[in-house]
């Protein structure tokens, strides 16, 4: 089952991963197993997965992509007027000398 495994980071609203604990409680109880909140989310996003012609979850794929859309807008209008050039690329700053370097690179 985990041949092929990749670590990933979610962020997730508090009122989701009670949600989700509550799955977990009721998966426990029903299965009489011991289900990890790990567990529950792999097999919520699994499944979801599966059903990618369900309206409900194109719905909230598309609210996310908007929401995430306009706070990386107000992020950059908010660099903008604290004096960062809006015509660069984010990461990148200008050297004395003229050349550029990436700010990862310190």
């Amino acid at each position: 089952m985990f041949e092929n495994k990749t670590k990933v980071l979610l962020i997730l609203s508090q009122d989701v991963l009670d949600e989700a604990r509550i799955v977990a409680g009721k998966a426990m109880i029903t299965l009489k197993l011991p289900v990890s909140l790990q567990i529950v989310l792999r097999a919520l996003i699994e499944e979801g997965l599966k059903r990618d012609d369900h309206s409900t979850l194109l719905a909230n794929v598309e609210g996310q992509a908007k929401a995430v859309r306009r706070l990386r807008s107000v992020a950059r209008q908010r660099g903008r007027a604290e004096g960062e050039p809006g015509g660069r690329r984010s990461g990148i700053w200008q050297r004395p000398n003229g050349r550029e370097q990436s700010k990862r690179l310190k």
